[in-house]
């Protein structure tokens, strides 16, 4: 009531305005987020929380191959990673054919940290391991 008094609204009009202001601040920070995961169940929880943060998934990947196809298509601006995937190849031999190609920040969620950790990754690139938390993911992304 208080806003509405000083923009000189009612209470209706006040809503609408914080609403659609609301609308427009998370449209600014809103980007294209590719999810490379081969556990369908955890590729579906990773798209449902991106989603919810106001995210658009450009698509879910699989396996090194559709993950450089998908990323060369739609050109995301952020990847959220798991490093072995479904035929043996690894999302972080994907990422660092991406970003030889383009500058995009990425974010690893995996069972396996240590093969980040021992292995040639891109920097700056974020890990979080799994089992992981929502929040955790809602932080980075």
């Amino acid at each position: 009531e208080e806003v509405g008094f000083i923009l000189g609204t009612d209470v209706a009009e006040t809503r609408r305005l914080a609403d659609a202001a609301g609308r427009e601040m998370a449209a600014e920070i809103a980007t294209d987020v590719l999810i490379i995961e081969d556990e369908t169940f955890i590729a579906m929880d990773l798209e449902s929380l991106v989603k919810n943060l106001g995210h658009n998934v450009v698509g879910v990947a699989r396996t090194h191959a559709d993950a450089v196809a998908l990323a060369k298509n739609k050109r995301p601006g952020l990847i959220l990673a798991d490093i072995q995937l479904a035929d043996g190849s690894s999302g972080l031999d994907a990422v660092n054919e991406l970003l030889r190609t383009f500058e995009v920040p990425v974010v690893f969620i995996t069972a396996y940290p240590e093969r980040f950790l021992t292995g040639e990754r891109p920097e700056p690139a974020f890990l979080i391991s799994k089992p992981f938390q929502p929040a955790m993911v809602s932080a980075v992304a």
